[in-house]
């Protein structure tokens, strides 16, 4: 039996290896299948799917449970893939596995390169949170409790969305909409361009320096959680500690969560089923929310009596 156990573990470890190649290669669509079969969220509901834009790529789709009971905080959730790369449609797995938590999740695509440069990316970015900021409330989400998030490319988005507040001021937002911003192995300091994707994604802008989200540091900016894998060697871990730092120093609020043994796509994979049983990256939205929401929240007037008899 001893035999039998040792070939067992052996296989196992090589279908997550062959599972992690996959995701890498094939995207998070393999993720997604894997979900379904063995998520068991299937009173989870894709409630809507709309276009917020004329391109094919501007569209947003809203994912809840039916069963929840009132106005749940919402995360706007923006995919990966380069800027080159990706598609909303691919990470029901992230909607789903949220939405179990307690969220209203919308999922955001944005168009793409060559379709589109910087800030093409953020421009729709803002129009999805300006989307759903009109109309989440339809679903039962907080458009009080709005979160911006993504992964990689999507997590430059989100965070480059709360860090710099023209891209919402051009269509009359408050900063004050998004409750915080969530960056999962996202790139903040990435200057020079040196890589495929950031070249062609931002080698014609007239500032590099404008392009990156560490520029834009201030202390009144929506509270951040930057989380990324000790082991990323795609967005390396020093674009969160960079950018943490950065935030301390202008006296914003940041938290960082580095996950030991989590590579680049490790950390994506822990909110698909069954690899979201490591509750490390889960939680650490839920916390947030929680702690953001008890931030935002005033603290109850005390009635001050009269001294006079």
């Amino acid at each position: 039996m001893i035999w039998f156990a040792v070939l067992l573990a052996a296989l196992l470890a090589a279908g997550f290896f062959w599972l992690q190649s996959s995701v890498s290669q094939n995207g998070p669509a393999v993720l997604d299948r894997i979900d379904r079969l063995t998520g068991g969220n299937s009173n989870i509901e894709r409630a809507a799917r709309v276009s917020y834009g004329p391109h094919p790529a501007q569209t947003v789709a809203v994912y809840r449970d039916p069963a929840a009971s009132g106005p749940q905080p919402v995360i706007l959730f923006v995919h990966g893939g380069g800027w080159h790369a990706g598609s909303p449609d691919d990470y029901g797995f992230a909607a789903r596995n949220l939405a179990k938590e307690g969220f209203v999740v919308v999922l955001s695509g944005y168009r793409l390169y060559p379709d589109a440069r910087f800030p093409a990316m953020l421009e729709d970015t803002a129009d999805a949170l300006q989307w759903t900021s009109e109309n989440v409330t339809r679903y039962g989400g907080d458009a009080d409790r709005i979160y911006l998030a993504g992964h990689s490319a999507g997590a430059y988005n989100a965070v480059m969305l709360a860090l710099d507040p023209q891209w919402l001021e051009a269509r009359g937002l408050s900063p004050d909409r998004i409750a915080g911003a969530i960056g999962i192995a996202g790139p903040y300091d990435f200057l020079p361009f040196d890589t495929d994707s950031t070249r062609n994604s931002f080698g014609e802008a007239d500032n590099p320096e404008a392009t990156q989200p560490i520029a834009f540091a201030r202390g009144d900016a929506p509270p951040l959680l930057l989380m990324t894998g000790t082991e990323d060697t795609v967005v390396e871990p020093r674009n969160t500690k960079a950018l943490a730092e950065a935030m301390e120093d202008a006296g914003g609020a940041v938290t960082t969560a580095y996950f030991e043994g989590m590579d680049h796509n490790r950390i994506i994979m822990a909110l698909a089923s069954p690899f979201s049983r490591d509750r490390r990256v889960l939680d650490a939205f839920g916390r947030f929310a929680d702690e953001t929401a008890a931030a935002r929240t005033p603290e109850p007037s005390v009635p001050v009596q009269d001294p006079r008899p």
